[in-house]
């Protein structure tokens, strides 16, 4: 999925003088906008839940932060310390080496929606071959943070979804965010480009605790607008880390190789604000937040082939941001 641009996010900050709402008439999805510890806008549903995809790694690198606090874990560690012994080649990656894509693992093993358990993706990865020494170069890659998400089942011996709903969202008051854990209510039907419902994310291919392992972890997690609202402002404050953890969490780490960016844990960094995106053939997100929690914009639509939306970040980031 291609990210926003540098550009857009460098005018998080110039967001007073944005044009008029750039979003398409008949626009499908839903639009938040917040200042400080309110919510000032938003179109659509603030309680449909979709498919947030890549946005989802930010919750993975707090639960890796959370364990880290918990002292279960370490960053700098390697990633046998917690899977196993691994092979010759990936014997020096860490565990910050999958959180900011310099493990040198390729992007991921097949589709989204095949049936890969914890055990095979995990023999795909280490059996995989690297793109580059770990820890030389930036490869955004969804498989490190499936790999993520196999340490935090492993270390805390709890499931994925079932670590994070007690320590991340539940302390942040976010009850509609999740795989399979919420009492779904209402959550978007994703369409293609000629208008066919390909429904909902858990109406493909899922096991029984959420999407197979080429999704989980680094993408798939469903949120409403109002929860990713909540989860912004817990990381406000220490309900769900600790000021320290927090900080890391938001540490320009590596080049991306777009101008002035850097990838954190889990976020991409430019100046003063923090952003992510995600896509599949479907759907798109996008969830902006100023360093300081002034400010955090939230958009997604489960239409996203109809308005090509792709070409239009710019317009779309700063029409939220005004």
């Amino acid at each position: 999925m291609k990210w926003l641009s540098a550009a857009v996010v460098a005018l998080v900050m110039l967001a007073a003088c944005a044009p008029a709402d750039p979003f398409p008439e008949g626009f499908d999805g839903t639009v938040l906008v917040a200042r400080g510890d309110r919510i000032t806008s938003c179109r659509g549903s603030c309680d449909t839940a979709y498919d947030i995809m890549s946005i989802t790694k930010q919750f993975t690198a707090a639960a890796i932060l959370k364990l880290e606090t918990m002292g279960r874990l370490r960053t700098a560690a390697p990633i046998s310390a917690y899977l196993g012994p691994v092979p010759a080649d990936k014997r020096l990656i860490t565990v910050h080496h999958l959180l900011t894509h310099t493990a040198g693992l390729v992007e991921g093993l097949g589709a989204d929606y095949e049936p890969v358990t914890r055990d095979a993706m995990l023999a795909g990865a280490l059996g995989s071959r690297l793109v580059a020494a770990p820890g030389k170069e930036f490869h955004y890659s969804n498989l490190g943070y499936s790999l993520l998400a196999a340490i935090v089942e492993k270390v805390s011996g709890l499931g994925y979804e079932r670590f994070l709903a007690r320590h991340l969202f539940a302390p942040a008051g976010m009850s509609s965010t999740g795989y399979v854990l919420p009492r779904w209510s209402r959550v978007a039907v994703e369409y293609d480009g000629r208008g066919k419902s390909m429904g909902r994310p858990y109406e493909h291919p899922w096991a029984a605790d959420g999407p197979y392992w080429n999704l989980r972890g680094n993408g798939g997690m469903l949120s409403t607008a109002r929860d990713m609202f909540r989860w912004h402002r817990a990381l406000t404050g220490d309900a769900v880390l600790p000021a320290r953890a927090r900080a890391r969490l938001f540490t320009p780490y590596v080049p991306t190789g777009e101008p002035g960016e850097s990838y954190a844990y889990g976020w991409n960094i430019l100046r003063r604000a923090a952003w992510h995106d995600g896509g599949n053939d479907w759907s798109m997100a996008g969830f902006a937040r100023s360093l300081d929690g002034a400010a955090m914009a939230f958009w997604v639509t489960n239409r996203a082939q109809r308005w090509r939306l792709e070409d239009r970040e710019p317009d779309l980031t700063l029409g939220l941001l005004r």
